[in-house]
């Protein structure tokens, strides 16, 4: 039995090409690149983790509020949290609280205590309500500096790439010298925002 010529030389070209490096880089660096980062899930805390470790390493607090039955916040979570670059910096530079909207549990924050209300079919933590200003909207994000005041929440889903640039605004301060558009003109996300919706 004859074994075919051609397509024994197509597989030999395609494993011959593909150990080539690509476009100057080494196999080696090609490897790292491709390979999952350690850093690929936020390490979330509770609320009162993330007060905790302010009293002793302080850093500035992102906070996701959100609710079990809000479809866009767990698109977030697929999407946007998922996405390596916003984990890391995420892990890096801030503790990432997730915070149900609607727990039942009491929450002290800044020595009140915050506790559930009821309302209509559902209801809503105080801290909550504290936290996003009164507006019970989901997902919303939260933003702590390092002594746990509030700095700005913003609601609304936020793919990838938005999430990376504003938690860059916040997280280095910039918040604190320029607008958002001064900033978005001068900062360079290693996302692209088409790659991230």
């Amino acid at each position: 039995m004859k074994f075919p010529i051609f397509p024994a030389f197509a597989l030999f070209c395609m494993l011959a090409v593909s150990a080539v490096p690509v476009l100057g880089q080494a196999p080696t660096a090609i490897a790292a690149s491709s390979a999952p980062q350690a850093s690929a899930k936020v390490e979330w805390l509770t609320f009162e983790e993330a007060m905790k470790r302010l009293e002793t390493e302080p850093r500035k607090v992102f906070i996701d509020v959100y609710t079990d039955w809000c479809g866009w916040c767990k698109r977030m979570d697929a999407n946007t949290f998922a996405n390596p670059v916003v984990a890391g910096y995420l892990n890096e530079k801030w503790y990432a609280v997730k915070f149900d909207a609607e727990q039942k549990t009491p929450v002290i924050y800044k020595g009140k205590e915050y506790t559930f209300v009821p309302s209509s079919s559902r209801g809503y933590n105080q801290l909550a309500a504290e936290l996003t200003g009164g507006r019970l909207s989901y997902p919303t994000t939260v933003y702590l500096d390092e002594q746990g005041n509030p700095i700005q929440s913003i609601p609304g889903y936020k793919d990838a790439y938005n999430m990376d640039k504003i938690l860059h605004f916040f997280g280095e301060n910039h918040h604190l010298n320029n607008s958002w558009v001064e900033f978005q003109q001068g900062y360079q996300s290693p996302l692209r925002e088409a790659a991230t919706n």
